[in-house]
């Protein structure tokens, strides 16, 4: 009786232990995932969605998606890619001079617009990583083009990405490596400006 009592008593730990492991398994898996697919304005970032689908979920991003309607482009962020997205926030919006948004988004601006919105995009998928890697072999700076046609400057301020536009402004990815369907996002604080 006793060594059955025994027998019950290990039987009951080797669940419990069980179960522990369950739910650890259970948390870990959940964390991963959580990574796999990160927060940017409230919303989840889906990588099997493409640029357009995740942006429009963003409620940091609507002032982007609004612009990004008027200057025609959403068919092309849709596209196959891929695209490396430098997304300005709402604030960075903001930070332009009173009126600047409102008069973008009319229909007789539309060309300034669309210069302004593909300034903010590079062909190809670059991850952070890569980015960091190239500044590094570049003696600390990375000339990118951009689909718009001119020249974005990538550098590192300690673990900061800051990216320098021609008209000497500076932005900082405060979100990288938001991967999408076609292509990857890095949140920025600033719009930047093309010449």
């Amino acid at each position: 009786m006793k060594a059955n009592n025994e027998h019950l008593k290990i039987r009951k730990m080797k669940k419990l232990i069980l179960s522990a492991f369950a739910v650890f398994t259970m948390a870990v898996t959940t964390q991963v995932y959580a990574q796999k697919n990160p927060m940017v304005g409230g919303a989840e970032m889906y990588s099997t969605k493409d640029i357009v689908d995740n942006a429009v979920n963003s409620k940091d991003h609507t002032t982007l998606v609004a612009a990004v309607k008027a200057a025609g482009l959403v068919e092309i962020l849709k596209g196959a890619g891929p695209f490396t997205v430098f997304a300005p926030t709402n604030a960075a919006f903001d930070k332009l001079p009173a009126g600047t948004v409102d008069n973008l988004v009319k229909p007789e601006n539309k060309a300034t617009l669309t210069k302004i919105l593909t300034y903010h995009v590079v062909a190809g998928k670059l991850d952070s990583k890569a980015i960091a890697k190239a500044i590094k072999a570049g003696g600390g700076k990375l000339e990118l083009t951009t689909v718009e046609g001119g020249k974005l400057w990538a550098s590192m301020e300690g673990k900061k990405l800051i990216l320098k536009d021609e008209k000497g402004g500076t932005s900082t990815v405060t979100i990288a490596n938001v991967n999408q369907k076609n292509g990857i996002i890095h949140v920025i604080d600033s719009v930047l400006m093309p010449n």
